[in-house]
């Protein structure tokens, strides 16, 4: 259904150009865009009307016409005066409304292929076959893209989006849940995953600029065929994840690029909670002091240099080495060695990924 406010536009346009008011109403009477007042006086006229085997009509001044979506009655249309100049305009309007139904159907018929792709339901068969019925090139190079919003799916949010995009035929932007804002993005030749991440800090700038608050866009990988949507658009929600797991500062997270979170990410929990028995035994990393744990970041950040992680503390370096001395004696871990330090970096990440697991339901 077209929404009033294009109605409204689309009227408001006519009487620019004609100087002729008129009134769109459904079928029940009621007044969805008007450049007239006190129309609601012609309901009953626009009643009987409707339910008349006539398509215009001229009574008490006005002319009245209809307008079909597949034979189906949509709407009614007064226009002010009885003249043949004012039929033809009266024609005219039908004929642009006609017109509007006909793209906006076909924009939703677009956006409901799209979501079922996104979301795996459809046969191999029926994706190329709709594709073809709508128009949808299937051999175009794509990614798709997830943008998050502290709010949900604003609406202001998904009209920049919208508004960045829709201009650019093979990109589609949709939702298939209140949360995210989905964009099908065409990936010309030559554009790789460095373009991808300008594209989806773009947007993230754009939609601070409408004060949108907390934007996160992540990205799956390239995919050359439509069949192919699906699994970029799985790969994107595991980078949102994973990105909100590991690095919750980031505002752009591409799926190619989620290194060893992305191994993280896919551990059953009994195999992490195992893990972690072995490395720490009773004890959590989560029972660390703050002071202790900012050095553990710090000497990581500074690929284990004490020299510069003591600098950088603002402490001695022998007090960095009697606080790394305490540690190797509570965890059996040395984090100046090299393999020790790796096992306490992967172990910090399994329970982080551990907390959002058993934090989130999952």
């Amino acid at each position: 259904m077209i929404s009033n406010q294009i109605l409204q536009d689309t009227i408001d346009g006519i009487k620019a150009i004609t100087r002729i008011d008129l009134c769109v109403m459904d079928t029940e009477g009621k007044p969805l865009a008007s450049t007239l007042e006190a129309v609601e006086e012609y309901r009953e006229a626009v009643l009987v009307f409707a339910d008349s085997l006539a398509e215009s009509q001229v009574l008490q001044g006005y002319q009245f016409f209809k307008v079909f979506d597949e034979n189906q009655l949509e709407y009614i249309i007064l226009v002010k005066g009885e003249t043949d100049d004012v039929y033809m305009i009266g024609k005219m309007a039908s004929f642009q409304i006609q017109n509007l139904l006909v793209a906006y159907k076909e924009r939703f018929d677009k956006d409901n292929f799209i979501k079922n792709l996104l979301l795996d339901n459809l046969l191999l068969v029926d994706i190329y076959n709709r594709a073809k019925k709508l128009h949808i090139e299937t051999d175009v190079r794509r990614c798709v893209f997830i943008v998050e919003t502290q709010n949900g799916r604003e609406n202001n949010a998904f009209e920049t989006v919208r508004g960045i995009f829709s201009s650019k035929s093979r990109d589609f932007i949709t939702a298939v849940d209140e949360k995210n804002i989905l964009l099908v993005k065409e990936v010309r030749q030559g554009e790789d995953y460095t373009d991808l991440t300008k594209t989806a800090q773009v947007i993230v700038d754009m939609l601070n600029t409408e004060a949108v608050a907390s934007v996160h866009v992540s990205f799956g990988t390239i995919v050359n065929e439509i069949k192919e949507v699906s699994r970029s658009y799985k790969e994107a929600k595991m980078a949102m994840d994973v990105g909100r797991i590991f690095e919750p500062d980031k505002n752009v997270v591409a799926y190619s690029s989620l290194g060893i979170g992305r191994l993280i990410y896919q551990l059953p929990l009994p195999l992490c909670r195992m893990f972690i028995g072995e490395i720490f035994g009773e004890k959590s990393p989560e029972e660390f002091d703050e002071e202790t744990l900012q050095t553990i970041n710090k000497f990581f950040e500074n690929n284990l240099n004490v020299s510069e992680t003591s600098r950088q503390l603002y402490i001695h370096r022998n007090t960095l080495v009697y606080r790394l001395d305490k540690l190797q004696k509570s965890t059996g871990l040395d984090l100046r060695v090299f393999e020790d330090a790796i096992t306490f970096k992967i172990a910090l990440m399994v329970v982080k990924y551990m907390n959002y697991m058993e934090t989130t339901g999952f």
